[in-house]
């Protein structure tokens, strides 16, 4: 399996995360013509209590977020719009970790008038495209982020989520 799931908020078991992190994982690198085979991901399904401390720990922000990503090394590409650097199997082998929280994306799947697997599975993807060294600080990075997204998700049967 490309991803390993520890659940800490009991919520997400209902939704399915295991399934859900696992297919959109396998979808991001293989849409970018990725062996998934040779890849690790953990990922950590938590409470907005839980991910508030992380990143504030790791961003300075107090507060929760939907969802963080560490990769195991920076993969971004050097000028805004290029390609970042796809890692091979090998010794990158462990892409990075991904936090998710159960309310902060509950609310926003509500607000959004969205289903919570669905929502969720795009946040998956775009964790997923962060340990990649996608971003979406420069516009056309940014650009380049959703497109990848949108396609990804489009292949999942999931609506664009922009």
């Amino acid at each position: 399996m490309l991803t390993d799931v520890m659940i800490e908020d009991r919520r997400w078991h209902a939704l399915g995360l295991e399934a859900l992190a696992e297919r959109a994982a396998v979808a991001t690198l293989t849409h970018l013509g990725m062996d998934h085979a040779h890849f690790e991901i953990s990922v950590l399904a938590c409470s907005d209590a839980r991910i508030a401390a992380l990143n504030e720990d790791f961003r300075g922000k107090p507060q929760p977020t939907n969802v963080l990503s560490w990769p195991s090394r920076e993969r971004g590409a050097a000028r805004d719009g290029d390609m970042p650097d796809l890692p091979r199997s090998g010794p990158d082998a462990e892409l990075g970790d991904i936090a998710i929280a159960y309310d902060i994306c509950a609310a926003e799947a509500d607000l959004g008038d969205k289903p919570l697997a669905d929502h969720t599975t795009h946040l998956i993807v775009h964790a997923v495209l962060h340990l990649l060294g996608y971003d979406h600080i420069r516009g056309q990075d940014a650009t380049l982020m959703e497109s990848c997204e949108v396609a990804i998700l489009c292949k999942l049967g999931i609506a664009d989520p922009y």
